[in-house]
C-alpha cells in the first residue's frame, strides 16, 4: 500500500509540474506564429506526461492546454464565429490528444518504451490537428469558405490553417519527446 501511495503522490507531483509547463509553454507559444496560428509547443509535455504518468494525466494535460488556449485568446478568431463550437473544439482536441497519446504509450510500452514514446509523439499532434479539421468542417465551414476567398476550401484548411504548423508540431514531438523521456529515465536510474 505504501508503494502505491508513493507512486500516486509521485505521479500527481509530476502531473502538477507538467501542468505548469503546459500553461507556460502555451502562453509562450502564442508568440511563435506560423501563419495565423501559434505553434503548440505544449504537445511535448502532454506526450511526456503520457509516458511518465499514464493516460489520466496526459488527458488532464490536454484539457489544461485547451483551457489555456481559450483563456489566452488564441482561439479568438473562432470564438467570434461560434462560441460553443470553439469551446467544444478546443477542449476536445486537447483532451483527446492527451488521451490517445496516453493509451498508445500504455499499450506499446511493454514491447518497447522508445517506440511507445515515438508513436505517442506522432499520435498527439495527429489527433490534435485531426479534431481541429473535423471541427472546422462541422462548426466553421462557412466562415472558412470566406477566408479561402474563392479558393479551394479543403486545400485552404490543410495548407493555410494547419499545414506548416502541423509539420512543426509533429517534428518537435517526434524529436524531443523521446529525448526528454530518455533523459528523465537516465536520471531516475542514476538515483
Amino acid at each position: 500500500m505504501t508503494n502505491q501511495k508513493k507512486l500516486s503522490t509521485r505521479t500527481l507531483a509530476i502531473g502538477a509540474v507538467l501542468t505548469a509547463i503546459v500553461i507556460v509553454l502555451q502562453y509562450l507559444g502564442s508568440f511563435i506564429h506560423l501563419g495565423p496560428f501559434s505553434v503548440s509547443l505544449v504537445l511535448l509535455p502532454i506526450v511526456i506526461g503520457a509516458a511518465l504518468c499514464g493516460p489520466a494525466i496526459s488527458t488532464w494535460l490536454g484539457l489544461v492546454f485547451g483551457i489555456v488556449v481559450l483563456i489566452s485568446g488564441d482561439a479568438a478568431a473562432f470564438l467570434a464565429v461560434n462560441v460553443p463550437g470553439t469551446i467544444i473544439t478546443v477542449l476536445l482536441k486537447g483532451a483527446l490528444a492527451g488521451l490517445v497519446a496516453g493509451v498508445i504509450y500504455k499499450l506499446l510500452e511493454k514491447f518497447n518504451k522508445y517506440v511507445a514514446v515515438v508513436v505517442a509523439a506522432i499520435a498527439c499532434p495527429v489527433v490534435n490537428t485531426g479534431i481541429f479539421l473535423i471541427a472546422c468542417r462541422v462548426f466553421f465551414f462557412e466562415t472558412i469558405k470566406e477566408w479561402a476567398a474563392g479558393g479551394n476550401v479543403v486545400t485552404f484548411m490543410f495548407v493555410g490553417l494547419v499545414g506548416l504548423n502541423f509539420l512543426v508540431e509533429l517534428a518537435i514531438n517526434v524529436v524531443l519527446s523521446p529525448t526528454v523521456v530518455k533523459i528523465i529515465n537516465i536520471i531516475k536510474k542514476g538515483k
